[in-house]
């Protein structure tokens, strides 16, 4: 096809992919990456080489290629949770971005992209013709990725989506069905109730497995040498345990619902910014703000209390709806307190710490006559899907354990038709996915069907203030965090207290000992621990530290 076509012939595949093709007529190395960035590709270049991998600890065994962290890398990831391509949390090392091919030739690269997913609500359509063409490229995008020389299972989180998915197979390919879920020792995370509902109601071959607390300290340097970035949620934590389940099961392909909340404007923020702006057009109401006790049951900070303390926590830039990016101004604001807990000196190196500015600009004449609801749902899916949701969550925890994960939600003609879809037919009111819902009214359980939406979330505080093995402790002492240099031993031993403590803790503080210990834990296995040595240092037989051995030269 690359002979016949060249670049152009990445229009013709459907699917997830990485490609190194070396041209030997033009002398010239052909890279691409599939249109959702589900499969990685990763780059760097010494003084002599070009060098590519599916992973950034190949990178790292090539002589010449230095590791450290990248302090922008890390403000992105503290922002935006995820490093926004092609950076990534290493210096010099980058990626190539999804729904992009690259040319390399005598030592220059050349990036451009081949597809990319716009968004216009203006497109008119009834619900009836809408609901028989999702379900036709649903279908197609199904049979698809059911194709296969080994046997396929489907993951099963007691949700809409995997539900949908089960209940389509089931239809189309009626043999028993091997399915597979986790559940969680802590009930506050666990849906364990509707997965055995929907597996006894498909008559499924249904395997599980319990996320224990404890679960997250004994897998914590694993996954993290998986994801290679510092991760500000748990929730990849089970998702590895649950891929393992997966393959001690002999199975090795895996059909998964991600991406339907993207495309079908699934997620509460999507919903939170829609009441945001219905709020702000009377910004003195106490009745408007209410609405958002609806979509956070589970914050119970957030639901003590009227419209005073609602508006303190969600009236943050209220009146900016005209923002591109309106929809995450919250949301990153918050994140973005993980970079007070910076040391002064790599506060210095990380610099400018205003990203989410620079990233409006940089999309704000693409998303100009976009409706609300479609500039957050670019910015979700070209910044949190790709970057954390199909990466850290996804396909590095699966292939971790040699699981292909398979998505038909994000076949490029299914997200294609569902981004031209009017709102209404995403969110009516506040009902999310009401097209989806309407595709599957008749063929899964009801109490799947009208159970109100919950976020998948593992354990972070409650798991790891509970360490009794010391892993926590030992990371986060003030020897290894001067060490490390990127954190304040005195803020972090601040942030400790007061989540001991247990009173006024929130999410950002969850999500601020992630990152600490995500971060110091990379900074261990990649930087330190395993740091390959300079020419000089190897002539003058100094080594970096104590754990150097003569294996890793």
């Amino acid at each position: 096809m690359y002979q016949e076509y060249g670049a152009d012939g990445l229009n013709q595949l459907n699917g997830q992919f990485a490609i190194a093709i070396w041209d030997s007529l033009k002398k010239e190395l052909f890279l691409a990456r599939d249109r959702f960035g589900i499969r990685p590709l990763y780059y760097t270049k010494t003084k002599s080489d070009f060098v590519f991998a599916s992973e950034i600890k190949a990178l790292f065994e090539f002589p010449g290629v230095h590791r450290n962290i990248n302090a922008s890398g890390l403000s992105q990831v503290f922002t935006f949770w995820t490093t926004l391509s092609p950076q990534t949390a290493f210096e010099n090392i980058f990626e190539l971005p999804a729904g992009h091919y690259a040319l390399v030739r005598d030592g220059n690269i050349t990036i451009n992209p081949y597809w990319s997913l716009t968004f216009d609500s203006s497109r008119q359509i009834s619900l009836a013709d809408a609901t028989d063409q999702f379900e036709a490229l649903f279908r197609d995008s199904l049979a698809l990725r059911m194709r296969a020389d080994v046997p396929v299972a489907a993951y099963l989180s007691g949700g809409i989506d995997s539900t949908s998915t089960t209940a389509f197979i089931k239809k189309m390919f009626p043999d028993k069905l091997n399915t597979f879920s986790i559940g969680f020792e802590q009930k506050d995370f666990d849906e364990s109730v509707y997965q055995n509902e929907v597996a006894n109601f498909f008559d499924t071959n249904h395997h599980s497995v319990i996320f224990k607390n404890q679960d997250v300290v004994d897998l914590f340097e694993k996954v993290i040498w998986h994801t290679e970035i510092p991760v500000l949620r748990t929730a990849p934590f089970p998702m590895y345990k649950l891929s393992k389940l997966v393959r001690d099961n002999g199975i090795k392909v895996v059909i998964t619902g991600e991406g339907a909340d993207e495309m079908l404007g699934g997620y509460n923020i999507f919903k939170e910014a829609i009441i945001r702006h219905f709020w702000a057009k009377y910004p003195g109401s106490k009745i408007r703000p209410l609405l958002l006790k609806r979509l956070y049951p589970y914050l119970p900070q957030l639901n003590e209390g009227g419209a005073s303390k609602l508006k303190m926590f969600f009236g943050y830039k209220l009146s900016d709806t005209q923002s591109p990016v309106y929809s995450h101004l919250l949301r990153w604001k918050n994140t973005s307190r993980i970079c007070n807990f910076y040391s002064q000196g790599f506060m210095e190196q990380a610099g400018n710490l205003d990203l989410v500015s620079a990233y409006a600009n940089k999309i704000s004449s693409k998303v100009a006559t976009y409706t609300p609801l479609a500039k957050a749902q670019y910015i979700e899916s070209n910044v949190f899907m790709s970057g954390y949701l199909l990466s850290s969550q996804g396909d590095r925890v699966s292939m971790a354990n040699s699981v292909e994960g398979r998505y038909p939600f994000l076949d490029h003609r299914l997200a294609e038709f569902c981004s031209n879809l009017p709102d209404q037919l995403k969110i009516s009111g506040l009902d999310e996915k009401y097209l989806l819902k309407q595709v599957v009214k008749d063929v899964i359980p009801a109490s799947v069907l009208k159970r109100p939406k919950q976020a998948y979330r593992a354990p972070i505080s409650q798991a790891l203030l509970h360490d009794k093995t010391g892993f926590v402790a030992n990371y986060l002492s003030e020897k290894r965090l001067k060490e490390t240099g990127v954190f304040d031993p005195s803020s972090v031993d601040k942030l400790m207290q007061k989540l001991k403590k247990g009173s006024g803790v929130n999410e950002v503080d969850n999500m601020a000992l992630m990152g600490i210990l995500s971060t110091q834990v990379l900074n261990e296995i990649y930087v330190k621990k395993y740091r390959c040595l300079r020419k000089d240092e190897i002539s003058q037989g100094r080594v970096m530290n104590e754990t150097y051995s003569e294996n890793n030269l």
